[in-house]
């Protein structure tokens, strides 16, 4: 891991393997190793650069109002600090909003995106859930918690649950075992979330896009997707069909061969 000043704050990021650089921009009360289960084999590949956004892991937790336009400001500015002209750009969820402000706002620098999970702008219902998330962690005082037993089933199918107990236990010790994030930035962070409009921006993302849902999301579901995908002009869709909102844990194998097919055809 590293440290480097980007712009106003200081980021905390993991570089691994090799080839064309590869942002990966983590979900809402996540760190950069949140993608251990797809570094593995993108790593052969590209040169991943995983990074801890303000307020999480082990980069600075300034205060004031985030939101999804400043974290991509923030990623931009991590690039330009490491030398990286250009990079294939890839998040989940809150990652995948902060992601298309970057593509947006910096299309030179975006040579591809990812938009998994993500939605364009946050609707009464996703304001409702993430609210009550804050609400959970407040009384809890705990991120991690909150995410285990608040954020945990909006992600994984109730199948999951049933028959692979000791997966989602395994990912319950993964999210303990992280550096904790504070209960006031995971607010702001979660406040970004329910702010999040890039609706306006989407014409103006250029790179190759790859979007995917999981068919069984609720709070990012399937109902932004023709939003997305007429928003962005060189746009493809994939629908995980046994999944919620988190493939990245549900399905691994399918989830890496079906979004590393799209990056290696969006390389070179």
């Amino acid at each position: 891991m590293a440290k480097v000043r980007a712009g106003s704050v200081t980021l905390n990021y993991e570089q691994t393997g090799s080839g064309e650089p590869l942002i990966l921009v983590p979900y809402l009360a996540a760190d950069h190793a949140c993608y251990a289960f797809q570094v593995a084999d993108y790593a052969k590949h590209f040169t991943c650069i995983a990074v801890d956004l303000r307020g999480t892991g082990e980069s600075d937790e300034p205060g004031g109002a985030y939101t999804t336009e400043t974290l991509a400001d923030d990623v931009a500015a991590l690039m330009q600090a490491l030398g990286i002209g250009k990079a294939h750009v890839c998040g989940l969820s809150l990652g995948a909003a902060t992601g298309m402000w970057l593509a947006a706002k910096y299309p030179d620098r975006v040579k591809s995106l990812s938009v998994h999970s993500g939605w364009p702008a946050t609707d009464a219902y996703a304001r409702t859930v993430v609210g009550g998330w804050q609400v959970m962690a407040r009384a809890l005082d705990s991120t991690a918690e909150m995410v285990i037993r608040g954020i945990f089933p909006w992600c994984f199918t109730p199948e999951l649950y049933a028959q692979q107990p000791a997966h989602i236990e395994a990912l319950a010790g993964f999210v303990r075992s992280r550096p904790a994030q504070p209960v006031d930035a995971f607010i702001r962070q979660s406040d970004a979330v329910i702010a999040h409009d890039a609706e306006a921006q989407l014409a103006r993302i250029v790179a190759p896009t790859q979007i995917t849902f999981g068919r069984y999301d609720a709070i990012t579901s399937t109902r932004f997707a023709n939003r997305l995908q007429n928003g962005i002009a060189h746009s493809e869709l994939h629908v995980f069909a046994d999944c919620s909102h988190a493939p990245i844990y549900e399905n691994v194998a399918v989830f890496n061969a079906t979004t590393l097919d799209f990056l290696r055809r969006s390389a070179g």
